[in-house]
């Protein structure tokens, strides 16, 4: 079965819900420096594994790069 969430304003398809860190894991960005925010929440990093991701979330993903 699957759902759909709202990942940076575009419809994106997931499983039925899954962990935070698994849809980053997905989306390669496992490791990676990002700011999450879900349903206008921030989730800090050591909350991933347990954050749930359901269907009709709105998530919003920041990559952050570093340069000069």
């Amino acid at each position: 079965m699957t759902a759909s969430i709202t990942l940076n304003g575009s419809s994106h398809p997931i499983p039925h819900e899954l962990p935070l860190e698994s849809l980053l894991e997905s989306l390669g960005l496992d490791g990676r420096p990002v700011v999450v925010e879900l349903d206008g929440q921030a989730v800090f990093p050591r909350d991933y594994p347990h954050t749930v991701v359901r269907d009709g979330a709105r998530l919003e993903i920041v990559t952050l790069a570093a340069g000069g």
